[in-house]
């Protein structure tokens, strides 16, 4: 049993100190510059907003993942998008009906004048 609990100790031992020189070869990737204080890169156009737009969002990490305010500002501000969008193409379609009934009644009337 002691044989044992010594071949875990030393597996131990030996998977932090291979963890610890990963760690210092490897680092944590390319480090950024910080940004100042207050400031974010979380950056959208007041309106029109497109496919590149969000494509180029960046949010500062966090402790555990994105700053939450962050992610939320990015999801309000393109979910009024969609609703302005949406409510232009509504009013679109609609005037689009109105037109096509005003062409068919304009058309049934012709059709009944006498020749």
């Amino acid at each position: 049993m002691a044989l044992v609990l010594l071949y875990l100790v030393v597996l131990v031992l030996v998977a932090i100190v291979l963890f610890g020189v990963a760690s210092l070869l490897f680092g944590r990737g390319e480090p950024l510059p910080p940004l100042p204080r207050g400031t974010t890169p979380t950056v959208l156009p007041a309106s029109g907003v497109t496919g590149a737009d969000v494509d180029a969002v960046k949010f500062t990490q966090a402790l555990r993942g994105y700053k939450t305010s962050e992610v939320d500002w990015v999801l309000d501000r393109l979910g009024q998008e969609l609703d302005l969008l949406r409510g232009q193409l509504s009013s679109v379609h609609a005037a689009a009906a109105v037109d096509i009934e005003a062409a068919r009644a304009e058309g049934a009337a012709d059709d009944q004048e006498p020749t």
